[in-house]
């Protein structure tokens, strides 16, 4: 891979929240199916470290099984919404190969992965949890809102045998479309891959399946803990 940006897909065209003195570390977030970074930019703004660069890139147009074969923004495709529906194995793990060139080319720019987490939203949060279990290298941390683990049963094989990840999962009480039952699951599954103390899962009551303040000043919390200023 070349050291500039045409030969990351994702980069070229991704929203970046530049910190506003020397950047030391990164915070990787994906959006929600059909959503674009723009969104999340915005919110990430708001808890935003000065040493930190926010890089929130664009999920690419392709046709959702789910949505009647729709096209729109989506890191691979989605056939059901239950643990047990098929999978898009073939675009979970490309999409994650496109996510880890993202970690790279700022590893080659001088910010090392244990420098960098990951995070999103419903299908990003997904991708992201995915995305850190699988990497060749240890990460900062996991940032997973409403999601799951796609995948699931592939893991702990599948693991990149970290066990010191710390993971924040957050879920909304009231989620309709990812129940936060899922979340749980998830949770739980997690503790069989990486050591259950790195696992922290909040709920937040009447939240629907979106983000909220006080949710957000958790994930501000988690990135700088993990991320502190050097």
């Amino acid at each position: 891979m070349c050291g500039n940006n045409m030969s990351v897909p994702l980069l070229a065209e991704a929203v970046t929240v530049s910190g506003m003195e020397k950047e030391t570390a990164a915070v990787i977030f994906l959006h929600g199916l059909g959503d674009s970074g723009h969104g999340w930019a915005d919110t990430l703004t708001g808890i935003q470290l000065p040493y930190v660069k926010f890089i929130c890139p664009h999920a690419p147009p392709i046709p959702v099984t789910l949505n009647m074969k729709s096209m729109m923004p989506a890191w691979f495709d989605l056939m059901g919404l239950s643990p047990d529906s098929p999978e898009d194995e073939s675009g979970i793990k490309k999409a994650a190969e496109n996510i880890k060139a993202i970690i790279e080319h700022e590893a080659k720019n001088g910010i090392p992965p244990n420098r960098i987490m990951i995070g999103g939203f419903s299908q990003g949060g997904a991708l992201s949890l995915y995305t850190a279990l699988t990497c060749q290298h240890q990460l900062a941390g996991v940032v997973a809102l409403s999601c799951w683990l796609p995948l699931h049963r592939s893991f702990p094989s599948a693991s990149n045998g970290f066990k010191n990840v710390p993971i924040l999962q957050c879920h909304g009480e009231s989620d309709a479309m990812i129940p936060v039952q899922f979340g749980a699951m998830t949770a739980e599954k997690l503790k069989t891959i990486v050591d259950p103390h790195m696992i922290t899962f909040k709920t937040y009551p009447h939240l629907s399946h979106s983000s909220c303040p006080q949710e957000m000043a958790t994930v501000r919390e988690f990135i700088e803990k993990y991320l502190p200023r050097i």
